[in-house]
């Protein structure tokens, strides 16, 4: 072990750097599209009350795993009880998966924000320009490199040095592109066919519960959906918060640190909402907000940039310039889990574990993007339970599919098991109130990590997994 851990200067530090792992490419391309999918407001209120529960639960307990035994997800749980070693190794292996197709994304974003800010967004507004882009053979590898070599300099220079001063520096300019869009967003208007469509309409579809043909199903369907967006968007699960746990000082406030974290996350996702549901809107009506994910990210969004006008360049540049700040952000946490447990399970260098894992990752990624290649011998062709036809087929799914679908699942089951069960609630609460921080959410605490999370986690699980359907 290293004989001196590494810890964030402040409090500040520690909830800006988790923040900016929680605030990554969920909220933005796929909250927007659940909200508008599910009935608004109705989403949205569910979305609020999982925040304050699950969320809350969830956060808290690992965070405070990690700060209570100063370990890397890798070895922390072993440390936790000593007879649950292996789930250390589980929940090491999500980052892994993810760390080499999230900076393949991330290098799909540079590669937009180049091409709006050097005027091409018109090009970049194009059908065919998405699909050549990503099956080139060297384009995506180039920004994929760029991307991934940004997040390990970062990694590479520490937890102070390296992650809280960088997200000192990119959380509160994100934030600043995030309120400027969705102001501008408002103000849009289009004339079309003799009607009028204003942002402020489009605003209406975000917040105003739409009831109509509410059934249980459809009630059912949309706990699930609003379930999955938030355990993926708090970045739980995935070894994370345990590692940034870790580096957290005994004296910070770890109450008020997880209050402040849920808040960030919730209100940036409820910013990318107004960012992006009224834009689509104004442009391209309701049928425009069917759209998510790299669907709507790298191809309706850019149409919409170009109906602006003369500004859409430069509206565009913000928005993808805001998005890489998520992005990096996300990646540079997803790298610290790996590299945290390299450094705490082999007694290696921080400088070491970096580049070990920069390396093993660059080559997955690699792979990942000549899958989108039909003569590739890295493209496959796979049907994804519970998965749209547009989400099979290509390396990048099925690696998504496994972390988010299958291990997150899994491992967040687990570690509620372990809390909850075998070294009881007061493991946490102990340590989450050592500086005599008043727990007003105790005994929901209990509750959730007791029963209703590990419920709900097992009905997410059977979901993706095909076994139930709604």
């Amino acid at each position: 072990m290293e004989q001196s851990r590494s810890s964030f200067k402040g409090s500040l530090g520690f909830v800006l750097a988790a923040a900016g792992s929680a605030v990554g490419l969920g909220n933005i391309w796929r909250f927007p599209y659940l909200a508008a999918k599910d009935g608004g407001g109705l989403f949205l209120a569910i979305y609020l009350m999982l925040a304050l529960t699950f969320g809350f639960a969830m956060l808290t307990s690992e965070t405070a795993i990690g700060r209570k035994t100063k370990q890397s997800p890798l070895t922390a749980y072993g440390k936790v009880h000593k007879k649950w070693g292996w789930l250390g190794f589980l929940a090491s292996i999500v980052p892994f998966i993810i760390m080499p197709y999230y900076c393949v994304i991330g290098g799909w974003v540079l590669k937009y924000f180049i091409a709006f800010v050097s005027g091409q967004g018109k090009a970049a507004a194009s059908d065919e320009y998405f699909g050549t882009f990503i099956t080139d053979k060297t384009q995506p590898n180039v920004m994929l490199i760029v991307f991934i070599l940004v997040c390990a300099v970062i990694i590479f220079m520490g937890v102070d040095k390296g992650i809280e001063r960088f997200s000192k520096i990119i959380m509160p300019l994100l934030l600043i592109l995030v309120i400027g869009i969705a102001i501008y967003s408002l103000t849009l208007t289009k004339a079309e066919d003799g009607t009028v469509r204003t942002g402020l309409q489009g605003l209406k579809i975000l917040f105003v519960p739409d009831m109509h043909d509410v059934s249980l199903k459809q009630f059912a369907i949309t706990v699930v959906d609003a379930m999955g967006q938030l355990f993926y968007s708090l970045s739980v699960a995935m070894g994370i918060m345990i590692a940034y746990g870790s580096y957290v000082r005994d004296e910070d406030n770890l109450v008020k640190s997880i209050n402040q974290i849920e808040i960030f996350d919730t209100a940036v996702a409820f910013l990318a909402g107004i960012m992006i549901i009224p834009a689509v809107y104004v442009f391209m009506g309701k049928d425009g907000l069917s759209a998510s994910g790299p669907s709507l990210m790298f191809v309706s969004l850019p149409k919409v940039f170009m109906e602006m006008g003369a500004i859409g360049n430069v509206i565009g540049a913000l928005f993808f310039a805001m998005v890489l700040f998520a992005a990096i952000t996300s990646a540079i946490s997803i790298l610290e889990a790996i590299v945290s447990s390299i450094i705490d399970k082999f007694n290696a260098s921080r400088h070491v574990s970096t580049i070990i894992e920069t390396i093993l990752a660059l080559l997955i990624g690699i792979a990942v993007c000549r899958g989108f290649d039909g003569s590739s011998k890295f493209y496959i062709e796979a049907h994804l339970p519970n998965m749209p036809d547009e989400a099979n087929g290509q390396l990048l799914d099925v690696m998504d599919y496994i972390s988010n679908n299958i291990l997150m699942p899994i491992v967040a089951i687990c570690t509620c098991i372990l809390i909850g069960w075998v070294v009881k609630t007061k493991y946490v609460e102990d340590e989450v109130t050592k500086n005599g921080e008043k727990a007003n959410r105790r005994t929901l605490y209990r509750v959730m990590i007791k029963y209703i999370s590990p419920i709900l986690l097992f009905l997410l699980l059977l979901m993706s997994l095909g076994v139930i359907s709604f």
